[in-house]
């Protein structure tokens, strides 16, 4: 069950970020802001807004985290853009007829490509954390261990949905 929640969560945050570079696809090619340690979502869209003001993140901090994501997103971009090809590569497999060799061999693609994602997004993640304070750290925690208790709540929820008692003689 980890497993697939973790998955899922990649895959979360791999579309945040999707969209927060296709956001900063404007004229002026600004980079997105950056992504805050555990979440993928941009300083200037609401989870980033919901973020900073509920860590009270300082200017000098923001500023900080803008920093570090147009440092990295260099990086990102072509891995992002990497994801997304694969992606158009494997929808049309699923609009057109099924090759299971070559689904198998885009499906190893993107696992290689997911996993040097995840690698870069926890080292910027890591980077992000370090301008914290410990009090904003400790707080991070708390609303990390509050939205996986929530987590557990829903999944425990939604398994006595798919699986229900047996029943009673």
């Amino acid at each position: 069950m980890k497993s697939v929640r973790f998955r899922f969560l990649i895959a979360a945050l791999a579309v945040l970020l999707g969209t927060a570079i296709a956001k900063s696809q404007t004229a002026d090619d600004t980079p997105p802001s950056p992504p805050m340690h555990g979440h993928h979502f941009a300083m200037g869209g609401p989870m980033g807004h919901f973020f900073a003001a509920k860590l009270n993140l300082t200017d000098e901090q923001k500023a900080q985290a803008k920093a570090i994501w147009q440092k990295e997103s260099p990086t990102m971009k072509p891995l992002m853009q990497q994801q997304h090809q694969l992606d158009l590569q494997l929808r049309q497999y699923v609009e057109g007829t099924f090759d299971q060799a070559k689904v198998q061999a885009i499906a190893a693609q993107k696992a290689q490509l997911d996993a040097q994602m995840t690698v870069e997004k926890t080292r910027i993640h890591s980077e992000m954390y370090q301008i914290l304070t410990a009090e904003q750290k400790a707080q991070l925690k708390q609303m990390e261990a509050d939205h996986e208790a929530r987590m557990q709540q829903r999944m425990q929820r939604h398994a006595g949905q798919e699986a229900p008692a047996p029943p009673e003689p």
